[in-house]
């Protein structure tokens, strides 16, 4: 279902716009007038806008920017008595799918927002391909290997799937794998991160809301659920979904059916759930912070997605397709990377896994000036952290070491001025003096 905002100050206009919108299957919201248009664009995401032009306070103008600046994928049509080949050319400029004059029928309307949503959905769906085809694991280790071949037959099911593994080490990026493998491919992937959201707008999020469930809910909207019926549904950050929601999604992983919040319908789907977490599930269910019932009914098949550290022989490859992403997007004249930078960046423990190896590359594009990654483009930080640590040594001699390295590193860099080294380490001079004094530097 598609929202529309419709902002007319003429009554009688505005409730026949609805109305033959509503009829159409479109969940529609009215606006009497652009701050109240306003208001409602600061409330809640549309995928159309029909606005008049000429309004109380503010034209229809600025209702199209304030949209635009909202949801850039938001279409609006701008409506008038007043048309004038100036406002038309405007409206367009600031990006308006249509302009039209006043009067028109409401089948012409009706026709024009069909039309601009089903070219606004092709769009998305093209835009979503490309990501797909764009987004995939990269490396040739047999331990990677392994997680893609395990992905392949999990594909075949529809099994409930948890992926487990540390942050930054592309659980999103198997979940869309294993879809994209799937029978269910031709139908949408819908993520939700569910740290990301406070527990009363994540339930409304999952499981959509009907009109006058809350102080904002101006019109019913469909749950991600909704959304993902006949397709994946993946849920990252599960062991963050509050315990009174993962009542409700047991009852959905059991029954496919739930109820929209403040709402009495049951809704029945087919969706495919694969979920995702950086934290020990079975540990927190014998702490009674996650439903075993649940981990139960997620954990029906499992794929553990390894650390960089334990795959890096793909950190050459990982690498250059950062090097080739940017370099399309940006003027950026960097064509590879030396053995010796090379070198440095595999024997990096790297804790942030591969999102912290993206990160570092592009902090190395933006301050590169040849054609080559080298050496001294290296972070700091991941210069001076040397190689890996030693099987068998304790947690604070290898800290200590570590930060000896750090000090040895930035004295020799700062020609010996402590006051250098302590602003290049971003640490007090006082604090750089006492480690200075514990290694004997």
């Amino acid at each position: 279902m598609y929202d529309i905002l419709v902002v007319e100050d003429n009554d009688a206009l505005r409730g026949v716009l609805k109305e033959a919108l509503s009829t159409q299957g479109y969940s529609v919201s009215e606006a009497q007038s652009a701050e109240e248009g306003f208001e409602k664009l600061n409330a809640a995401s549309f995928d159309l806008v029909i606005t008049d032009l000429k309004l109380p306070e503010a034209d229809g103008i600025e209702v199209l920017k304030a949209a635009r600046r909202e949801n850039p994928s938001c279409e609006v049509i701008v409506a008038t008595a007043y048309g004038t080949v100036d406002k038309a050319v405007e409206a367009m400029k600031q990006g308006a799918a249509d302009f039209i004059t006043k009067p028109f029928s409401i089948d012409q309307i009706r026709l024009q927002a069909a039309k601009i949503l089903r070219s606004k959905k092709i769009k998305e769906e093209n835009a979503y391909l490309r990501s797909l085809s764009k987004r995939q694991i990269t490396g040739a280790s047999g331990i990677i290997a392994t997680v893609l071949e395990r992905a392949r037959k999990i594909a075949a099911s529809d099994a409930a799937v948890l992926i487990t593994g540390e942050s930054g080490t592309g659980k999103e990026l198997i979940a869309e794998e294993i879809h994209r493998l799937s029978e269910r491919r031709e139908s949408p992937v819908i993520k939700v991160n569910c740290a990301a959201l406070a527990p009363g707008v994540l339930e409304s999020e999952l499981f959509g809301h009907e009109k006058g469930a809350f102080t904002d809910a101006f019109s019913a909207k469909k749950g991600r659920f909704e959304l993902a019926d006949k397709g994946t549904i993946f849920l990252d950050e599960i062991a963050d979904l509050p315990l009174e929601l993962q009542v409700k999604l047991l009852r959905v992983l059991q029954e496919k059916e739930f109820e929209r919040v403040g709402g009495e319908k049951t809704i029945k789907i087919d969706v495919r759930v694969i979920a995702a977490t950086n934290k020990n599930l079975k540990a927190m269910t014998a702490e009674g912070k996650f439903r075993q019932d649940l981990y139960y009914r997620l954990n029906v098949v499992e794929i553990n997605m390894p650390a960089l550290r334990e795959r890096r022989e793909d950190i050459p490859a990982l690498i250059e397709n950062f090097i080739i992403k940017y370099a399309e997007h940006s003027n950026y004249s960097v064509k590879g990377i030396t053995k010796e930078a090379l070198d440095i960046m595999t024997a990096y423990p790297y804790p942030g896994n591969i999102r912290e190896l993206e990160n570092i590359i592009q902090r190395m594009l933006v301050m590169a000036e040849g054609e080559m990654l080298d050496a001294h483009d290296v972070p700091y930080d991941v210069r001076a952290s040397g190689s890996n640590p030693v099987a068998g040594e304790g947690l604070n001699a290898r800290m200590d070491e570590y930060e000896k390295k750090l000090l040895e590193q930035a004295l020799k860099e700062t020609g010996g001025n402590k006051l250098k080294a302590a602003e290049l380490l971003k640490i007090n001079r006082a604090t750089f003096m006492a480690r200075v004094k514990k290694y004997g530097l």
